[in-house]
């Protein structure tokens, strides 16, 4: 790379966690960047925006540094601001740890003027190695790393019926439902145990369906982290079947969670190994228990699940959604399930079916797959990547100024919406980014 090459910025498109992180750990290491976000709160994306206190994080404090060699980064950073909160065993709130990123991005800049610019905008296009504003304002840079977050759902389409809350992430998106109005929702992960919290923290005192194609809710932590085990071969190689026949043994003799935290730090090789018959088999029959048991609660919020069951205020079905009819005053869902054809009803419908990757889940992404630049997985799991984050053109190749970071990077790394996950990610990029 030439000298004026090498002078100019990374430019960033995203503000949230994966963006400001990465814009933060490239100062550290002398790189300037251009970090771009369409509103103006750099830092905590979607995830860590919440104000309210009953949105925890899924991970312990002292598992949640943004920086992977000062693994105590966040709970001294509590201790300092939040001391009430500072215990590296407990679940902070979504919203402190959102203040949490922002101090870390206004501290670096501070300490590396000139190395981070931030700028407002909505990005539409990515020409070579710029950046296209909606305003039609070019950024140049010397690479471009998408950290756009997750799109929205889709499942509902666009939801232009009023009865229908298309993405719950939206501001104000429950705040149409009245305190004993009953809801449908799709999707019992994370997201559906939100939307929960959200309705209760506003009085809400109706009841919730939850559809899902397993009907599963996802499992809580223990009392403490618990210490991984060692995984023998016959749980890491061989056909799937066997592997989690395996796994089923260790669970009985160790526990569940034991099992999953010694999985965790290799889920990237086991990922980046499989063949891609492999990951059509696992997502079609396994991710359902995958996720659930990966992706945790804090203990206190599964003991509120539990009595909003036990209130028979949440219930949770298993099937397999047909269609969708919106009325005046309630919306229908048809499923099937059991082999039987069955209809739902209420007067509202949320979408936590998760992220929508399409070729036009945004204008961004729309625009690069329809020149060719990129396209989508195989598995639709979002953009396909090579193993250093480039996104592969149509022709498969990888472009070399282009890289994804963060939650659409997922079907080249798998675990890529957990901060201890995303920490990894931002260090291989800043390896290679940073000049």
């Amino acid at each position: 790379m030439n000298d004026a090459a090498s002078s100019l910025p990374v430019v960033i498109v995203g503000g949230g966690f994966s963006g400001a992180m990465l814009a933060a750990r490239l100062a550290e290491r002398g790189q300037i960047s251009t970090l771009i976000e369409r509103g103006d709160a750099f830092g905590p994306g979607v995830a860590y925006s919440t104000s309210n206190d009953a949105h925890r994080l899924n991970v312990r404090a002292g598992r949640m540094s943004a920086v992977a060699d000062r693994p105590a980064d966040f709970t001294d950073w509590l201790a300092t601001h939040h001391p009430d909160q500072a215990d590296a065993n407990d679940f902070a709130p979504r919203r402190l740890y959102g203040l949490y990123v922002r101090y870390r991005l206004n501290k670096t800049e501070a300490a590396h003027p000139g190395l981070i610019r931030r700028v407002t905008g909505a990005v539409i296009a990515v020409e070579g190695r710029s950046a296209i504003l909606s305003t039609g304002e070019r950024i140049e840079g010397r690479a471009v790393v998408l950290a756009t977050g997750n799109p929205a759902p889709r499942t509902t389409s666009t939801g232009e019926d009023g009865r229908i809350i298309a993405n719950p992430w939206t501001p104000d998106a429950l705040t149409p439902i009245r305190p004993d109005d009953d809801v449908l929702i799709l999707g019992a992960g994370l997201t559906m145990v939100d939307v929960l919290l959200t309705l209760s923290s506003q009085g809400w005192r109706g009841r919730a369906t939850a559809v899902s194609r397993r009907g599963l809710l996802p499992r809580a932590h223990g009392p403490h982290h618990d210490a991984p085990i060692d995984l023998p071969p016959e749980a890491l190689n061989g056909p799937l079947s066997a592997r989690l026949a395996t796994v089923r043994r260790l669970a009985t003799a160790h526990g569940w969670r034991r099992v999953m935290e010694g999985y965790r730090p290799i889920t990237l090789d086991l990922w980046g190994a499989a063949t891609q018959a492999e990951r059509g088999r696992f997502l079609r029959h396994l991710r359902p228990w995958w996720d659930v048991h990966r992706h945790r609660l804090a203990p206190e919020i599964a003991a509120e699940l539990d009595q909003l069951i036990k209130e028979d205020r949440l219930t949770v079905r298993a099937g397999r959604i047909r269609k969708v009819t919106p009325s005046a005053d309630s919306v229908a869902v048809h499923l099937t399930a059991n082999n039987a054809d069955q209809t739902l009803s209420a007067p509202w419908l949320i979408d936590c079916t998760g992220p929508g990757h399409d070729a036009a889940s945004t204008p961004l992404t729309a625009a690069l797959i329809a020149e060719g630049r990129a396209r989508l997985d195989p598995l639709k799991l979002g953009l396909d990547l090579d193993q250093t984050g480039r996104v592969r053109c149509a022709d498969g190749t990888p472009d070399p100024d282009l890289y994804v970071l963060g939650p659409p990077a997922r079907a080249a790394f798998w675990e890529t919406i957990a901060v201890p996950d995303i920490r990894q990610r931002i260090e291989a990029l800043t390896d290679l980014l940073a000049v």
